[in-house]
Formats: structure tokens, C-alpha cells, sequence
């Protein structure tokens, strides 16, 4: 287990990013990490299970640092894809490593091609564009809000309070939950404007 935010649409402050993240500690007491662009943050706090090593720092980057990624989770068929993944010098033996890489080779088709259960987030310099995932049964979290100037991303509600939106409920899945005790059944949750990303769905 580990946890991700991030803000896109605005350079965040370092201090906000470093909050988000922080409150993730319990899910990733190993490493901590953040990377700030121009309009871009992302946060990571590590959980590390398949590299032990520094080499599994989160953000990752490519080799020329305008690809990042942080990622949640595992894909289990990651030593296939490695080798499939010619051409491409490895600096770990981490799965978000392929993911980074599988996402270079074959764009946004990459996720077709991962077994396994993550949610994760790609931050392409190049083309100013984010692309993020979560596995096909939702077993990763991924929640993320939306105010017109900037997209933020975390692995848990409270890291998105925490960088200021609106602690407004919402009464729509209150009702639901209190009615009919259903809860994630749809993308909204029970804060009014935060939602999360649906099992096996991307966003760009």
C-alpha cells in the first residue's frame, strides 16, 4: 500500500503538497517524495515491497525527466512486460518502473495491457498532459476534485481537504447510504464535489 496526490492546472505551493502527502504516512511509512513543475505537483509516500532500495523513490521519472509517475499498488505481470519492454534501460526492479516505461512504449493503451490492482498517475511533460488509472475492480483508491483552475488527485479524502476545497456534504449519497446503505456506488462520495475514479476507468 502506498499513497499519491497531486495538483495539476496551477504550480502547487511546496508546503500544500507536502500535507497532502504527509496525512498518507500511514500508508507509506518507507519513503516520501514529492516533484513540482511549472502547473504540476505530484506526492508520494512509499510503502516498499518489491525494491527495497532507493532506487524505488516516488516520483520516478524516465530517464531524461519528462515523464513522472507515482503509483499505488502492483501489477502483478510485470516481470512479462519487462521483458517485452526492449530498448528501455532500467534503473529498479519496481512494477511502477514498467509502468513508467509500458506508458513511453505504448501511450494510454499501456493500462490494457496490466494484471494486477493500482491506481496511478503519469505526468507528461512533454505533451502537458495527465494520464491516471485505477485497476479494473477498484481495489486501489483514487479520488480527485475538480474547481475550474486545477485538478487534485489523492489516495484519500482528507489530503484533498487538507489543500482547501469545501467541506460541504453530500446529501444526495448521505441519503443513499442512510436509505438504502449503499455507499461507492457511483463516482460522487459524501463530500459534495469530490469524486472518485470508477473501477477500471482512466482519466486524461
Amino acid at each position: 500500500m502506498c499513497g499519491i496526490t497531486g495538483v495539476v492546472g496551477v504550480t502547487p505551493d511546496e508546503p500544500t503538497l507536502r500535507r497532502m502527502t504527509d496525512l498518507l504516512a500511514h500508508r507509506g511509512p518507507d519513503d516520501a517524495g514529492v516533484y513540482l513543475g511549472e502547473g504540476v505537483g505530484l506526492g508520494s509516500r512509499r510503502l516498499s515491497i518489491l525494491d527495497l532500495s532507493s532506487a524505488g523513490h516516488m516520483p520516478m521519472s524516465n530517464a531524461d525527466g519528462t515523464v513522472w509517475i507515482v503509483h499505488n499498488g502492483e501489477v502483478y505481470n510485470y516481470l512479462e512486460l519487462r521483458e517485452e519492454l526492449t530498448g528501455y534501460e532500467f534503473r529498479s526492479h519496481t512494477d511502477t518502473e514498467v509502468i513508467l516505461h509500458a506508458y513511453e512504449a505504448w501511450d494510454e493503451a499501456c493500462v490494457e495491457r496490466f494484471n494486477g490492482m493500482f491506481a496511478f498517475a503519469i505526468w507528461d511533460t512533454r505533451k502537458k498532459r495527465l494520464f491516471a488509472a485505477r485497476d479494473r475492480l477498484g481495489i486501489k483508491p483514487f479520488y480527485y476534485y475538480l474547481d475550474g483552475e486545477r485538478l487534485l488527485f489523492a489516495s484519500e479524502i482528507k489530503s484533498l481537504l487538507a489543500a482547501g476545497i469545501p467541506r460541504k456534504a453530500n446529501d444526495r449519497i448521505i441519503y443513499d447510504y442512510l436509505v438504502y446503505g449503499y455507499y461507492e456506488h457511483s463516482e460522487e462520495t459524501f463530500f459534495d464535489g469530490c469524486l472518485q475514479l470508477p473501477p477500471g476507468h482512466c482519466l486524461t
